[in-house]
C-alpha cells in the first residue's frame, strides 16, 4: 500500500478513536468533572486549539501546494528549454545532428527515470548517468565548427541553453526534498485528536454522532493525504504529468 495512504488511514483511525474515547470518558470521570462550568472551560480551550490547528493545517496545505506548483513550473520550463535547444541544433544543420541525438537520449532517460512505467518503481530524481549525457551534449556543441556567422551565433545560443538546462536540472534535484516537516505534522495530528476527544466528551452518545465523527475523521485523513501527496509531486499518486517531456520527445522526431 502507498505510504501516504497508510499514513492518512492511520490519522483517520487516531482521530476517530479519540472521538470514541471522548464519548466513553463519562463512565470514568467523576461527576464534579462533568459540570456545565467545566464543560464551558473545555469548550473554550478546545476552540483555541481548533483555531491553531486550522491555521497550521492551512499553512501545511499552502506549503505543499506551493512546492507542487513550483516543481510543475520547473518541469515545464525544463521541457521548453530542451525543445529550444533541439530547434537551435536543428537550425544549425547536419553538424548539430550528433548533439541532437545525444539530447534525445537525455530526454528519453529523464522520462524513464522520473516517470517509470512501473508505478511500483521509485522514480530517480538524481541519475548521474543522465547528467553525464547532458555534459556530453555540451561537449558536442563546443566541438562544432561553424562555417559562417549564422552558425557561430547558433552555437553560442546552444551553449547558453545547455548551461541553462544544467542549472535547471540541479534546481529540480534540490526541489525534490520534502517541504513539510514530519514533526509539525505529528504535532498537528495530536492537536486534532485532542480536539475530537473534547468533542466526544461534550456530545450525546448515539449512532448519528458516531457516524458524524467517522466522516469528520475521514476528512481529516484526506487533508493529510493531500498534504503528503503534493509534497512528493514526482512519485506520488497525484504526481505531476509527464506530458511536457513526452511532447518534447515527440517533437524531436520531426
Amino acid at each position: 500500500m502507498n505510504a501516504t495512504v497508510t499514513i492518512s488511514l492511520l490519522v483517520t483511525g487516531c482521530v476517530f478513536t479519540g472521538s470514541l474515547l471522548g464519548l466513553h470518558l463519562h463512565r470514568f470521570l467523576p461527576r464534579t468533572h462533568l459540570t456545565k462550568e467545566t464543560q464551558d472551560v473545555v469548550r473554550l480551550g478546545t476552540g483555541m486549539v481548533s483555531v491553531l490547528a486550522s491555521l497550521v493545517l492551512g499553512l501545511l496545505i499552502a506549503t505543499a501546494k506551493t512546492s507542487y506548483d513550483n516543481t510543475n513550473h520547473s518541469i515545464r520550463a525544463f521541457a521548453a528549454e530542451i525543445a529550444l535547444l533541439n530547434e537551435t541544433l536543428r537550425d544549425y544543420g547536419t553538424g548539430g545532428a550528433p548533439a541532437r541525438d545525444a539530447l534525445r537520449d537525455y530526454t528519453l532517460k529523464v522520462l524513464h527515470d522520473r516517470w517509470p512505467t512501473d508505478r511500483s518503481q521509485v522514480p530517480l530524481i538524481e541519475d548521474p548517468s543522465a547528467g553525464i549525457i547532458l555534459e556530453h551534449v555540451r561537449a558536442l556543441i563546443r566541438d562544432l565548427k561553424p562555417v559562417d556567422a549564422g552558425q557561430k551565433w547558433l552555437q553560442g545560443q546552444a551553449l547558453d541553453i545547455n548551461v541553462s538546462l544544467l542549472r535547471q536540472r540541479w534546481l529540480l534535484i534540490e526541489q525534490a526534498g520534502q517541504s513539510v516537516s514530519g514533526t509539525v505534522l505529528s504535532i498537528l495530528v495530536s492537536w486534532i485528536v485532542a480536539i475530537f476527544v473534547s468533542f466526544g466528551l461534550n456530545a450525546p452518545r448515539n449512532g448519528t454522532v458516531v457516524a458524524a465523527f467517522f466522516l469528520c475523521s475521514m476528512a481529516i485523513g484526506g487533508s493529510i493525504f493531500l498534504i503528503l501527496e503534493m509534497d512528493r509531486p514526482l512519485n506520488g499518486i497525484v504526481r505531476i504529468s509527464s506530458w511536457p517531456v513526452e511532447n518534447v520527445l515527440g517533437a524531436m522526431d520531426w
